[in-house]
Protein backbone atom coordinates (compact mmCIF):
# COMPACT_ATOMS: atom_id res chain seq x y z
CA UNK A 1 0.00 0.00 0.00
CA UNK A 2 2.71 2.31 0.94
CA UNK A 3 4.59 1.73 -2.45
CA UNK A 4 1.24 2.32 -3.92
CA UNK A 5 0.37 5.89 -2.40
CA UNK A 6 4.03 6.78 -3.11
CA UNK A 7 3.64 6.17 -6.51
CA UNK A 8 0.73 7.67 -7.12
CA UNK A 9 2.06 10.78 -5.16
CA UNK A 10 4.80 11.27 -7.53
CA UNK A 11 3.21 11.09 -10.51
CA UNK A 12 0.47 13.37 -9.66
CA UNK A 13 3.52 15.69 -8.59
CA UNK A 14 5.33 15.51 -11.83
CA UNK A 15 2.07 16.27 -13.81
CA UNK A 16 1.44 18.99 -12.24
CA UNK A 17 4.91 20.64 -12.61
CA UNK A 18 4.32 19.57 -16.09
CA UNK A 19 1.76 21.41 -16.29
CA UNK A 20 3.69 24.39 -14.58
CA UNK A 21 6.51 24.05 -17.27
CA UNK A 22 5.40 26.11 -20.34
CA UNK A 23 4.35 28.81 -17.94
CA UNK A 24 7.63 29.21 -16.46
CA UNK A 25 9.51 28.72 -19.78
CA UNK A 26 7.70 31.60 -20.96
CA UNK A 27 8.70 33.37 -18.17
CA UNK A 28 12.27 32.81 -18.50
CA UNK A 29 12.23 33.47 -21.87
CA UNK A 30 11.14 36.84 -21.68
CA UNK A 31 13.68 37.46 -19.09
CA UNK A 32 16.39 36.25 -21.37
CA UNK A 33 15.25 38.46 -24.61
CA UNK A 34 15.14 41.52 -22.51
CA UNK A 35 18.31 40.48 -20.95
CA UNK A 36 20.08 40.72 -24.24
CA UNK A 37 18.20 43.67 -24.91
CA UNK A 38 19.15 46.17 -21.89
CA UNK A 39 22.79 44.58 -21.10
CA UNK A 40 24.51 46.93 -23.80
CA UNK A 41 23.49 49.35 -21.73
CA UNK A 42 24.46 48.36 -17.94
CA UNK A 43 27.81 49.03 -16.69
CA UNK A 44 29.76 46.12 -15.79
CA UNK A 45 30.96 45.90 -11.98
CA UNK A 46 34.78 45.92 -11.86
CA UNK A 47 36.69 46.12 -7.96
CA UNK A 48 40.33 46.22 -7.36
CA UNK A 49 41.00 43.19 -5.53
CA UNK A 50 37.93 40.75 -6.61
CA UNK A 51 38.33 37.81 -4.08
CA UNK A 52 37.56 33.89 -5.49
CA UNK A 53 34.92 32.62 -3.50
CA UNK A 54 34.14 29.05 -2.72
CA UNK A 55 30.21 28.21 -1.26
CA UNK A 56 28.89 25.47 -0.36
CA UNK A 57 25.27 24.29 -0.27
CA UNK A 58 24.47 24.52 -3.92
CA UNK A 59 21.35 23.09 -4.03
CA UNK A 60 19.61 25.44 -1.66
CA UNK A 61 18.45 29.18 -2.22
CA UNK A 62 19.99 30.60 0.16
CA UNK A 63 23.99 29.79 -1.36
CA UNK A 64 21.95 30.95 -5.01
CA UNK A 65 21.43 34.33 -2.89
CA UNK A 66 25.10 34.96 -1.60
CA UNK A 67 26.20 33.64 -4.97
CA UNK A 68 24.11 36.32 -6.38
CA UNK A 69 25.21 39.60 -3.83
CA UNK A 70 29.06 38.72 -4.35
CA UNK A 71 28.64 38.47 -8.35
CA UNK A 72 27.40 41.88 -8.03
CA UNK A 73 29.75 43.00 -5.79
CA UNK A 74 32.35 42.10 -8.76
CA UNK A 75 33.74 38.70 -6.90
CA UNK A 76 33.68 35.06 -8.67
CA UNK A 77 32.19 32.46 -7.11
CA UNK A 78 32.68 28.79 -7.14
CA UNK A 79 29.12 26.44 -5.92
CA UNK A 80 29.71 22.99 -4.40
CA UNK A 81 27.30 20.47 -3.55
CA UNK A 82 27.21 16.50 -2.61
CA UNK A 83 27.38 13.80 -5.59
CA UNK A 84 23.35 13.33 -4.67
CA UNK A 85 22.61 16.80 -6.18
CA UNK A 86 24.55 17.18 -8.77
CA UNK A 87 21.26 18.32 -10.54
CA UNK A 88 21.25 21.94 -8.68
CA UNK A 89 19.51 24.33 -10.84
CA UNK A 90 21.85 26.77 -9.07
CA UNK A 91 24.52 25.88 -11.35
CA UNK A 92 22.91 27.35 -14.45
CA UNK A 93 22.97 31.03 -12.60
CA UNK A 94 25.18 33.33 -14.34
CA UNK A 95 26.83 34.44 -11.08
CA UNK A 96 28.54 30.79 -10.63
CA UNK A 97 31.63 30.23 -12.33
CA UNK A 98 32.11 27.04 -11.81
CA UNK A 99 30.08 24.07 -10.15
CA UNK A 100 31.29 21.05 -8.03
CA UNK A 101 30.06 18.23 -6.53
CA UNK A 102 32.30 16.45 -3.83
CA UNK A 103 32.00 13.95 -0.99
CA UNK A 104 28.69 13.84 1.56
CA UNK A 105 30.63 14.97 4.70
CA UNK A 106 28.35 12.73 6.96
CA UNK A 107 29.12 9.52 4.83
CA UNK A 108 33.03 10.39 4.94
CA UNK A 109 34.59 13.41 6.41
CA UNK A 110 38.35 12.97 5.07
CA UNK A 111 37.31 13.12 1.55
CA UNK A 112 34.83 15.69 1.97
CA UNK A 113 37.59 17.73 3.80
CA UNK A 114 39.97 16.93 1.00
CA UNK A 115 37.73 17.50 -2.00
CA UNK A 116 37.12 21.08 -0.72
CA UNK A 117 40.73 21.50 -0.50
CA UNK A 118 41.76 20.38 -3.89
CA UNK A 119 39.33 22.92 -4.89
CA UNK A 120 40.60 25.67 -2.74
CA UNK A 121 44.14 24.87 -4.61
CA UNK A 122 43.08 24.31 -8.20
CA UNK A 123 40.73 27.32 -8.17
CA UNK A 124 42.74 29.68 -5.77
CA UNK A 125 39.89 30.39 -3.51
CA UNK A 126 40.25 33.23 -1.40
CA UNK A 127 37.49 32.95 0.80
CA UNK A 128 35.43 29.43 1.75
CA UNK A 129 31.81 30.56 3.08
CA UNK A 130 30.13 26.97 3.94
CA UNK A 131 26.36 27.25 3.13
CA UNK A 132 25.89 24.44 5.02
CA UNK A 133 23.13 21.99 5.18
CA UNK A 134 22.19 20.79 9.21
CA UNK A 135 24.41 17.89 9.03
CA UNK A 136 27.26 19.65 6.93
CA UNK A 137 27.92 22.39 9.83
CA UNK A 138 30.26 20.28 12.27
CA UNK A 139 32.25 19.12 9.04
CA UNK A 140 32.37 22.40 7.78
CA UNK A 141 33.97 23.07 10.98
CA UNK A 142 36.33 19.95 10.41
CA UNK A 143 37.38 21.39 7.17
CA UNK A 144 38.78 24.32 9.00
CA UNK A 145 42.15 24.02 9.92
CA UNK A 146 42.67 21.78 6.70
CA UNK A 147 41.44 25.08 4.76
CA UNK A 148 43.07 27.80 6.80
CA UNK A 149 46.16 27.96 5.47
CA UNK A 150 45.09 28.20 1.77
CA UNK A 151 42.00 30.94 2.31
CA UNK A 152 40.20 32.54 4.58
CA UNK A 153 36.83 30.69 5.88
CA UNK A 154 34.24 32.29 8.07
CA UNK A 155 32.81 29.36 10.20
CA UNK A 156 33.24 28.35 13.48
CA UNK A 157 35.76 26.05 14.96
CA UNK A 158 34.49 22.68 16.06
CA UNK A 159 33.81 23.21 19.69
CA UNK A 160 31.95 26.20 19.61
CA UNK A 161 30.16 24.47 16.42
CA UNK A 162 29.12 21.68 18.75
CA UNK A 163 27.66 24.16 21.34
CA UNK A 164 26.11 26.04 19.17
CA UNK A 165 23.95 22.91 17.09
CA UNK A 166 23.27 21.22 20.91
CA UNK A 167 20.09 22.84 22.06
CA UNK A 168 20.58 22.01 25.88
CA UNK A 169 24.85 23.54 25.94
CA UNK A 170 23.13 26.95 23.80
CA UNK A 171 20.76 27.21 27.23
CA UNK A 172 22.86 26.72 29.11
CA UNK A 173 26.05 28.90 27.40
CA UNK A 174 23.44 31.90 27.75
CA UNK A 175 22.47 31.55 30.95
CA UNK A 176 26.34 31.67 31.83
CA UNK A 177 27.16 34.76 30.42
CA UNK A 178 23.85 36.37 31.92
CA UNK A 179 21.61 36.22 28.91
CA UNK A 180 17.91 34.89 28.87
CA UNK A 181 17.31 31.14 28.35
CA UNK A 182 14.62 28.81 28.57
CA UNK A 183 14.91 25.46 31.18
CA UNK A 184 16.24 22.29 29.12
CA UNK A 185 17.28 18.73 30.02
CA UNK A 186 19.66 16.36 28.56
CA UNK A 187 17.31 13.19 27.23
CA UNK A 188 19.21 10.23 26.33
CA UNK A 189 16.34 7.31 27.20
CA UNK A 190 12.61 7.80 27.26
CA UNK A 191 12.59 6.85 31.54
CA UNK A 192 13.73 10.61 31.96
CA UNK A 193 10.90 11.96 30.48
CA UNK A 194 8.42 9.59 32.51
CA UNK A 195 9.80 9.71 35.48
CA UNK A 196 10.14 13.88 35.46
CA UNK A 197 8.13 15.43 37.55
CA UNK A 198 6.07 17.72 35.44
CA UNK A 199 3.51 18.71 38.73
CA UNK A 200 5.88 20.16 41.07
CA UNK A 201 8.14 21.50 37.54
CA UNK A 202 4.77 23.70 37.14
CA UNK A 203 5.90 24.29 33.46
CA UNK A 204 5.17 22.53 29.58
CA UNK A 205 7.59 21.22 27.56
CA UNK A 206 8.53 20.19 23.72
CA UNK A 207 10.73 17.70 22.87
CA UNK A 208 13.82 17.97 20.41
CA UNK A 209 16.35 15.65 19.03
CA UNK A 210 19.53 17.79 19.33
CA UNK A 211 20.65 16.13 15.83
CA UNK A 212 18.59 17.43 13.01
CA UNK A 213 15.73 16.01 12.06
CA UNK A 214 13.69 17.42 9.05
CA UNK A 215 10.19 15.24 10.11
CA UNK A 216 10.67 15.61 14.51
CA UNK A 217 11.53 19.40 13.99
CA UNK A 218 7.85 20.06 13.12
CA UNK A 219 6.65 18.30 15.97
CA UNK A 220 5.17 20.73 18.54
CA UNK A 221 3.78 18.25 21.20
CA UNK A 222 3.59 19.48 24.12
CA UNK A 223 4.45 17.94 27.58
CA UNK A 224 2.89 16.37 30.08
CA UNK A 225 -0.08 15.02 28.38
CA UNK A 226 -2.38 11.80 28.66
CA UNK A 227 -1.13 8.64 27.19
CA UNK A 228 2.25 9.72 26.01
CA UNK A 229 4.22 7.09 27.45
CA UNK A 230 2.96 5.23 24.29
CA UNK A 231 3.85 8.51 21.80
CA UNK A 232 7.85 8.40 23.52
CA UNK A 233 8.46 5.17 22.91
CA UNK A 234 7.85 5.78 19.15
CA UNK A 235 10.44 8.46 19.47
CA UNK A 236 14.13 7.66 18.33
CA UNK A 237 15.84 8.56 21.76
CA UNK A 238 19.34 7.15 22.59
CA UNK A 239 22.42 7.27 23.86
CA UNK A 240 23.49 7.81 20.19
CA UNK A 241 20.38 10.24 19.32
CA UNK A 242 20.28 12.64 22.08
CA UNK A 243 17.32 14.87 22.64
CA UNK A 244 16.73 17.70 24.97
CA UNK A 245 13.34 18.91 26.99
CA UNK A 246 12.91 22.19 26.41
CA UNK A 247 10.57 24.87 29.02
CA UNK A 248 7.32 25.61 26.39
CA UNK A 249 7.08 29.73 26.58
CA UNK A 250 4.41 31.20 24.70
CA UNK A 251 4.96 34.35 22.73
CA UNK A 252 5.77 35.30 19.17
CA UNK A 253 8.49 33.17 17.25
CA UNK A 254 10.70 35.07 15.54
CA UNK A 255 14.41 33.69 13.09
CA UNK A 256 17.48 35.72 12.84
CA UNK A 257 20.61 35.56 10.68
CA UNK A 258 23.42 37.23 11.82
CA UNK A 259 27.08 36.98 10.02
CA UNK A 260 29.74 38.36 12.43
CA UNK A 261 33.45 39.11 12.77
CA UNK A 262 34.99 39.46 15.45
CA UNK A 263 32.67 39.67 17.96
CA UNK A 264 31.18 42.28 15.82
CA UNK A 265 27.69 41.66 13.68
CA UNK A 266 28.18 43.28 10.14
CA UNK A 267 24.71 41.93 8.67
CA UNK A 268 21.43 40.83 10.15
CA UNK A 269 17.71 40.28 9.32
CA UNK A 270 14.92 39.11 12.05
CA UNK A 271 11.50 37.80 10.74
CA UNK A 272 8.65 36.44 12.17
CA UNK A 273 9.02 32.68 12.15
CA UNK A 274 6.95 29.51 12.34
CA UNK A 275 7.89 25.75 12.10
CA UNK A 276 8.14 25.45 8.55
CA UNK A 277 9.00 29.02 7.46
CA UNK A 278 9.21 29.58 3.64
CA UNK A 279 8.48 33.60 4.07
CA UNK A 280 10.36 36.15 5.27
CA UNK A 281 10.00 40.11 5.96
CA UNK A 282 12.66 42.33 7.88
CA UNK A 283 10.91 43.26 11.67
CA UNK A 284 13.40 45.69 13.70
CA UNK A 285 13.15 44.00 17.30
CA UNK A 286 15.80 45.61 19.30
CA UNK A 287 15.64 43.34 22.03
CA UNK A 288 16.71 40.41 19.78
CA UNK A 289 19.57 42.40 18.20
CA UNK A 290 20.84 43.23 21.85
CA UNK A 291 20.40 39.89 23.11
CA UNK A 292 22.63 38.43 19.91
CA UNK A 293 24.85 41.48 19.81
CA UNK A 294 25.67 40.32 23.98
CA UNK A 295 26.22 36.32 22.80
CA UNK A 296 28.64 37.05 20.06
CA UNK A 297 30.72 39.48 21.28
CA UNK A 298 31.47 37.17 24.78
CA UNK A 299 32.44 34.39 22.64
CA UNK A 300 34.35 36.97 20.18
CA UNK A 301 32.76 34.78 17.21
CA UNK A 302 33.43 34.78 13.26
CA UNK A 303 31.15 32.94 11.08
CA UNK A 304 26.97 32.94 10.37
CA UNK A 305 24.75 32.62 12.83
CA UNK A 306 20.76 31.75 12.98
CA UNK A 307 18.70 31.84 16.24
CA UNK A 308 15.14 30.94 16.72
CA UNK A 309 13.73 32.97 19.14
CA UNK A 310 10.22 33.26 21.59
CA UNK A 311 8.89 36.96 22.88
CA UNK A 312 7.02 36.48 25.60
CA UNK A 313 4.12 39.74 25.88
CA UNK A 314 6.05 41.44 28.52
CA UNK A 315 9.18 41.58 25.94
CA UNK A 316 11.43 39.09 27.22
CA UNK A 317 13.32 36.92 24.30
CA UNK A 318 14.69 33.68 24.84
CA UNK A 319 16.53 31.52 22.21
CA UNK A 320 15.08 27.91 21.39
CA UNK A 321 17.59 27.45 18.53
CA UNK A 322 21.06 28.15 17.26
CA UNK A 323 21.61 27.09 14.11
CA UNK A 324 26.01 27.54 13.23
CA UNK A 325 25.53 28.58 9.80
CA UNK A 326 23.58 30.43 6.91
CA UNK A 327 19.66 31.32 7.31
CA UNK A 328 17.31 30.94 4.33
CA UNK A 329 16.26 34.79 5.98
CA UNK A 330 19.57 36.31 4.23
CA UNK A 331 17.33 35.75 0.75
CA UNK A 332 15.86 39.35 2.25
CA UNK A 333 19.18 40.80 1.33
CA UNK A 334 18.56 40.15 -2.49
CA UNK A 335 19.08 43.65 -3.74
CA UNK A 336 21.60 45.61 -0.47
CA UNK A 337 24.71 46.40 -2.44
CA UNK A 338 26.98 46.30 1.10
CA UNK A 339 26.36 42.36 1.26
CA UNK A 340 29.91 41.39 0.17
CA UNK A 341 31.61 44.15 2.39
CA UNK A 342 29.70 43.02 5.36
CA UNK A 343 31.09 39.17 5.23
CA UNK A 344 34.33 40.06 3.75
CA UNK A 345 35.60 43.26 5.76
CA UNK A 346 35.71 43.49 9.50
CA UNK A 347 34.51 46.80 10.65
CA UNK A 348 36.36 49.93 9.72
CA UNK A 349 35.62 51.60 12.84
CA UNK A 350 34.41 50.51 16.85
CA UNK A 351 31.28 51.99 15.91
CA UNK A 352 30.64 50.95 12.70
CA UNK A 353 26.68 49.67 11.98
CA UNK A 354 25.74 46.21 10.84
CA UNK A 355 23.87 46.27 7.60
CA UNK A 356 20.10 45.56 7.43
CA UNK A 357 17.78 44.50 4.53
CA UNK A 358 17.01 47.65 2.64
CA UNK A 359 13.72 49.48 3.43
CA UNK A 360 12.48 49.04 -0.03
CA UNK A 361 13.12 45.47 0.31
CA UNK A 362 10.21 43.27 -0.57
CA UNK A 363 9.12 40.22 1.59
CA UNK A 364 10.35 36.72 0.40
CA UNK A 365 8.47 33.46 -0.69
CA UNK A 366 9.09 30.54 -2.85
CA UNK A 367 6.51 30.61 -5.54
CA UNK A 368 5.61 26.75 -5.43
CA UNK A 369 5.25 26.88 -1.99
CA UNK A 370 2.99 29.51 -2.01
CA UNK A 371 0.47 27.70 -5.12
CA UNK A 372 0.26 24.35 -2.16
CA UNK A 373 -1.09 26.84 0.30
CA UNK A 374 -3.47 28.22 -2.38
CA UNK A 375 -5.47 24.98 -2.21
CA UNK A 376 -6.14 26.10 1.43
CA UNK A 377 -7.48 29.42 0.54
CA UNK A 378 -11.12 29.41 2.23
CA UNK A 379 -12.46 32.46 1.67
CA UNK A 380 -12.12 35.94 0.22
CA UNK A 381 -10.71 37.29 2.30
CA UNK A 382 -7.87 34.86 2.30
CA UNK A 383 -7.55 34.73 -1.50
CA UNK A 384 -6.82 38.73 -1.02
CA UNK A 385 -4.11 37.99 1.79
CA UNK A 386 -2.50 35.62 -0.52
CA UNK A 387 -2.75 37.62 -4.02
CA UNK A 388 -1.37 40.58 -1.62
CA UNK A 389 1.91 38.41 -0.52
CA UNK A 390 2.29 37.60 -3.98
CA UNK A 391 2.63 40.95 -5.62
CA UNK A 392 3.97 42.66 -3.00
CA UNK A 393 6.76 40.10 -2.21
CA UNK A 394 9.66 38.96 -3.93
CA UNK A 395 9.88 35.37 -5.06
CA UNK A 396 12.68 33.76 -3.47
CA UNK A 397 14.11 32.25 -6.84
CA UNK A 398 13.31 34.43 -9.48
CA UNK A 399 15.93 37.30 -10.88
CA UNK A 400 14.77 38.89 -14.15
CA UNK A 401 18.91 39.08 -14.65
CA UNK A 402 19.82 35.67 -13.80
CA UNK A 403 16.03 33.62 -14.33
CA UNK A 404 17.27 30.12 -15.47
CA UNK A 405 17.22 29.06 -11.68
CA UNK A 406 13.41 29.72 -11.80
CA UNK A 407 13.47 27.36 -14.40
CA UNK A 408 15.67 24.89 -13.39
CA UNK A 409 14.99 24.23 -9.75
CA UNK A 410 11.37 23.05 -10.21
CA UNK A 411 11.76 21.36 -13.46
CA UNK A 412 15.22 20.18 -13.56
CA UNK A 413 16.49 19.56 -10.17
CA UNK A 414 13.04 18.59 -8.44
CA UNK A 415 11.57 17.04 -11.06
CA UNK A 416 14.83 14.65 -11.22
CA UNK A 417 14.31 13.59 -7.81
CA UNK A 418 10.70 12.43 -7.76
CA UNK A 419 11.72 10.12 -10.74
CA UNK A 420 14.38 8.82 -9.12
CA UNK A 421 11.65 8.49 -6.00
CA UNK A 422 9.24 7.23 -8.70
CA UNK A 423 11.77 4.74 -10.10
CA UNK A 424 12.24 3.47 -6.74
CA UNK A 425 8.79 3.62 -5.63
CA UNK A 426 9.87 6.00 -2.28
CA UNK A 427 7.18 8.33 -0.89
CA UNK A 428 7.87 11.56 0.64
CA UNK A 429 6.68 14.23 3.46
CA UNK A 430 6.97 17.41 1.57
CA UNK A 431 8.70 19.10 -1.33
CA UNK A 432 10.78 21.93 -0.04
CA UNK A 433 12.17 24.67 -2.83
CA UNK A 434 13.49 26.34 -0.93
CA UNK A 435 16.40 24.13 0.77
CA UNK A 436 15.94 22.28 -3.31
CA UNK A 437 15.04 18.44 -1.96
CA UNK A 438 12.52 15.98 -0.86
CA UNK A 439 12.49 15.73 2.88
CA UNK A 440 11.92 12.10 3.32
CA UNK A 441 11.80 10.04 6.35
CA UNK A 442 15.08 9.43 7.57
CA UNK A 443 16.73 11.30 5.11
CA UNK A 444 19.57 13.64 4.61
Amino acid sequence: MRQIIAFFKNIGTLILLTIAFPINLLIVILSLLWKVIISPFQKKVTIEKPKNILLTGGKMTKALQLARSFHKAGHKVWLVESHKYWLSGHRFSNAVEKFYTISSPEKDPKAYCQDLLKIVKAESINVFIPVSSPVASYYDSLAKPILSPHCEVIHFDAEITKILDDKFALCDKARAIGLTAPKAFPITKPEQILNFDFQADGSKYILKSIAYNSVYRLDMTKYPFEGMADYIKTLPISEESPWVMQEFIGGQEYCTHSTVRNGKIRLHCCSKSSAFQVNYEQIDNPQIFEWVKKFVEELNLTGQISFDFIQTEEGKVYPIECNPRTHSAISMFYNHPGLANAYLKDADTENESPIFPLNESKPTYWLYHELWRLTEVRSLQQLKLWIEKITKGKEGIFQLDDPLPFLMVPHWQITLLLLENLRKLKGWVRIDFNIGKLVELGGD
